[in-house]
């Protein structure tokens, strides 16, 4: 089981910056990966950026590319996620989570997910 607990959020004025951080506890392994998701009201959960250990592969989803930065630190139990130039649309409750993949393009989610914190940015 992975314990994953999210700090960070906030709320900011359009085109300021705020950095979430996630941290992974509870398995002897640590996760494959650590990757954001977010959801705003009314919408469904989308891929934001991750960062899988192996080769230190990154990855954005377009909307937030150029903007926001994932990293991670040597022990590979924390990823932090430095959001900069915010904007009303990426309001939303931000949530980490653990070993997630690539196929394809597409980020998919692992089963690990924490309970979420959330980024308001007024317009």
């Amino acid at each position: 089981q992975v314990y994953l607990t999210e700090s960070g959020g906030g709320m900011v004025q359009t085109g300021g910056s705020l950095r979430l951080s996630c941290t992974a506890t509870g398995r002897t392994i640590t996760p494959y990966s650590l990757s954001w998701f977010r959801q705003a009201p009314g919408k469904e959960r989308e891929f934001v950026a991750a960062l899988r250990w192996r080769g230190n592969e990154i990855h954005y989803a377009g909307s937030v590319k150029g903007r926001f930065d994932i990293s991670g630190d040597s022990s590979k139990t924390t990823v932090y996620l430095q959001m900069n130039s915010l904007k009303p649309e990426d309001t939303a409750v931000y949530y980490c989570n653990g070993d997630g993949e690539i196929y394809g393009s597409l980020w998919s989610p692992g089963r690990y997910w924490g309970q979420g914190t959330q980024v308001t940015v007024s317009a």
